[in-house]
């Protein structure tokens, strides 16, 4: 596959990072027992660092919603203490109109559910843009890891594995069709699409 990719993606701004995901569920975990039952429309709430957060290290908080198999990613950049203080439900202002409309929407979903912290997930991901076209991205995660205690993205890295050794998790992102090449390679190796979350699986 890497072979592939040469010639027409490349490694992206970041390259190789360490990904350190805080996902947020009822407390009967209403959120991700509703995803993996596949609707037509689904939404989840977690907080993402690519690095050990401190407090007022800039983390990612997101609210991703599925709506006919079509991603859409909604995300305001915060200090780790105040994306904290976010989902714990406190008013927080942004300082720009589009971070302000997205805290905006996760306040509306924290009106409808009441989250707290579940889920710790980590992995390696090496990422690649297309070169035409940057919005093509192919991703390879590895060492996914989980755990439910000791849940914030200030602690390390251990935690349970999440596929058995030596599996890699490849994602494609396209904004529309897959270019012409991707699909012959993806033919060639036999590789198919298969629905896999993380958050699911752990």
């Amino acid at each position: 596959m890497r072979c592939a990719l040469e010639g027409h993606m490349e490694p992206d701004a970041y390259g190789r990072t360490t990904v350190r995901s805080l996902y947020l569920d009822t407390p009967e975990r209403t959120l991700i027992e509703r995803s993996l039952d596949k609707p037509l429309y689904k939404e989840k709430l977690r907080m993402r660092s690519y690095g050990r957060a401190e407090a007022d290290s800039p983390v990612y908080l997101e609210l991703k919603k599925k709506l006919l198999g079509v991603v859409y990613k909604r995300r305001a950049v915060l200090p780790y203490a105040q994306a904290r203080a976010v989902a714990a439900g406190a008013d927080v202002q942004g300082t720009d109109p589009e971070t302000v409309q997205t805290l905006r929407e996760i306040a509306c979903f924290l009106s409808r559910y009441p989250v707290e912290e579940k889920a710790y997930i980590s992995y390696d991901r090496t990422a690649y843009a297309g070169v035409e076209d940057p919005q093509l991205r192919v991703t390879f995660d590895r060492n996914i890891r989980f755990r439910q205690r000791q849940l914030g993205l200030e602690s390390g890295m251990w935690g349970a594995p999440v596929l058995p050794p030596g599996r890699i998790l490849m994602e494609i992102k396209v904004a529309a069709a897959f270019p012409v090449w991707l699909s012959h390679a993806l033919s060639e190796l036999a590789l198919y699409p298969v629905s896999f979350s993380k958050y699911g699986a752990c």
